[in-house]
């Protein structure tokens, strides 16, 4: 097993370790020669990283998703961790484990696949059911919902990330039925596990996730309904009705025309799942948020842009207590007055650099299959 995780990094620290290239960019320093800003990170998440000397020897030898060994020194930048690299090397894909470079559901897929065939079975509507062990009974497409992330970084954005999604809306559209007694449950559940289905297609996930082309030119609501429509071709008595009200809820799950939703939610099955949908993935990007924040003091985590805020560390702020007054002394003294404050200038400190977006990967290739068999074997 790789050591140390991003998660141990300390400051001060020489690290020698594995790492999985997330972002590459040679720039110049003033003197004109190259140096190397990289992203590197693993299954618990990213480091900053700067080589300054010897790049000409490296910079050619390796590119973004290929996974390098380094030895470097450990420092707080601007209030971030930021590794100075003094040696570089690239290492061969089969000399790693991939399950420590990708982030992955705690949860075993086949254990989660079992759970939503459990719910499957548990519907009335025969028609609906029929409609859902169809997707599950494609076994191509079922292998990618299984290890599928639910977006490439806003929230669940890991292997597994998508069933895990839909999961805990099984979950939380069981009680809100609970709540209001007029929902149709069926029609709620099946509008949950189909509402992201187009992501299988439209994700990449052999490395850094990223997007397909499809996914690039089509989203996932265009591929889910084109899956959709291939199923229902199979099921000839299926209601056609019916039909028009699932496809409805694939097309308004985003809940606002801004949000790329082509409708509006215009019934109450549809309302409560973009409702369900937002607040479960909003409540998964807030813990990944403080779990994966890379400031290393204070009680706030950095500005994130799909929340619109930065989110407050709220353990580590409970947690640390203000230091104790020191007590006075029984016996009035005379001292000197403290000397005036001297003046300090503002300073600004300018923002962080933002990782390079990834490029879009075509999916479905062999490093798929080679995940989900490194990540069921387990470390």
């Amino acid at each position: 097993m790789k050591s140390p995780f991003v998660s141990d990094l300390k400051p001060n620290q020489v690290v020698t370790t594995t790492f999985l290239v997330h972002g590459k960019d040679v720039r110049q320093k003033k003197s004109g020669e190259p140096y190397l800003s990289l992203l590197l990170g693993d299954r618990t998440g990213d480091v900053d990283a700067k080589m300054w000397d010897n790049v000409a020897e490296v910079m050619e030898t390796f590119e973004r998703d290929d996974f390098v060994k380094v030895k470097g020194l450990l420092q707080v930048f601007q209030n971030r961790l930021q590794l100075t690299i003094h040696k570089m090397s690239r290492v061969l894909d089969g000399d790693v484990d991939f399950t420590d470079y990708f982030p992955a559901s705690e949860r075993d897929p086949a254990e989660m696949f079992a759970e939503l065939r459990g719910i499957i079975a548990g519907i009335a509507n025969p028609h609906l059911r029929a409609l859902l062990e169809t997707f599950m009974d494609d076994e191509p497409l079922a292998r990618m919902y299984r290890i599928a992330p639910a977006a490439k970084q806003v929230h669940h954005a890991f292997l597994g990330g998508l069933i895990e999604h839909v999961l805990s809306l099984c979950n939380l559209a069981r009680m809100m039925a609970t709540q209001y007694k007029y929902i149709d449950i069926d029609l709620l559940l099946t509008g949950v596990i189909l509402h992201d289905v187009g992501k299988v297609a439209e994700l990449t996930y052999d490395r850094s996730f990223g997007y397909s082309s499809e996914g690039q030119l089509v989203g996932h609501i265009a591929i889910g309904l084109r899956f959709l429509h291939e199923k229902l071709q199979r099921l000839p008595d299926f209601p056609p009705k019916l039909r028009v009200l699932v496809e409805h809820m694939i097309l308004s799950h985003h809940g606002e025309l801004e949000f790329g939703s082509p409708k509006l939610p215009q019934f109450p099955e549809a309302l409560l799942l973009h409702h369900l949908d937002n607040l479960d993935s909003k409540m998964e990007c807030m813990r990944a948020l403080v779990a994966k924040d890379r400031l290393v003091e204070g009680y706030w985590t950095g500005y994130n842009a799909s929340l619109e805020r930065s989110v407050l560390k709220k353990a580590k702020y409970l947690e640390e207590q203000p230091a104790s007054p020191t007590p006075a002394s029984t016996e009035p003294r005379h001292t000197a007055p403290p000397p005036a404050p001297v003046p300090q200038r503002e300073t600004r400190a300018e923002p962080a650099p933002q990782p390079p977006a990834p490029v879009p990967q075509a999916a479905g290739s062999h490093f798929a299959e080679k995940l989900e068999q490194a990540w069921r074997k387990g470390p």
